[in-house]
């Protein structure tokens, strides 16, 4: 007698969740919309949303807010190297091509966010809106504070990803956690490009012609 009991207790409960997940569902909203038209499709599970793309996307959108600041910073940086006065083609070269870079990988993050069926918020407050922009920095300088902008766009992505890898069910999602992975940790380890070139200037500034090192190492830049 008691297992049965058991039996139809268990069976009881399995019969419960499926209620509600189909009450969790699609067409669920549909028959609701048609008939009491009490909830507005934007609002209903007929949406791309699925995993824990509503706890990770204000990490996601802030992460796109970083990048467009970012690029505008490295677009200053390029256009005070390419004025008469510091006439450095190649270094202009580089922080533009930051600056296109980030701007693209802001781009592309919005359309993955609106293909998991979030939305955009560009009124987030962005970690480089905090201080002046560094436009008129000296050679060497500028390219360590690049490097620096890059560890912190790298360890944001780490952020981010360590959310969506959460166990708890509203913020587990592997696809979002694959999606960073590929797309910009493995993109990340580039910044070590930027590492050798001011292990390079530190070098060539120390030597017995700095100015014609330099100019050199302009030239460099200039064919990458």
């Amino acid at each position: 007698m008691k297992a049965f009991i058991v039996f139809v207790s268990l069976c009881a409960v399995a019969v419960a969740q499926v209620e509600d997940h189909l009450s969790k569902s699609c067409y669920n909203d549909i028959d609701t919309i048609c008939k009491h038209s009490k909830l507005s499709p934007k609002d209903s599970y007929c949406s791309a949303k699925y995993g824990g793309i509503n706890k990770v996307q204000e990490g996601l959108q802030k992460f796109v807010n970083d990048h467009f600041t970012l690029s505008f910073h490295y677009l200053l940086m390029a256009t005070h190297f390419d004025n008469y006065n510091k006439n450095r083609p190649g270094f202009e070269k580089l922080f533009r091509g930051l600056s296109d870079d980030t701007w693209e990988d802001g781009i592309e993050l919005i359309k993955y966010i609106t293909k998991r069926g979030g939305e955009m918020n560009f009124n987030l407050q962005s970690y480089f809106n905090e201080t002046k922009p560094d436009a008129e920095l000296y050679e060497y300088y500028a390219v360590g504070k690049a490097l620096d902008n890059h560890k912190k766009l790298a360890l944001e992505a780490f952020e981010v990803q360590k959310e969506a890898a959460n166990k708890a069910k509203d913020y587990h999602d592997p696809e979002i956690t694959s999606y960073l992975e590929h797309e910009f940790m493995h993109k990340h380890r580039d910044i070590v490009k930027l590492a050798g070139y001011t292990s390079d200037l530190n070098k060539i500034l120390d030597g017995p012609d700095s100015s014609l090192s330099l100019y050199l190492f302009d030239e460099y830049l200039q064919k990458q």
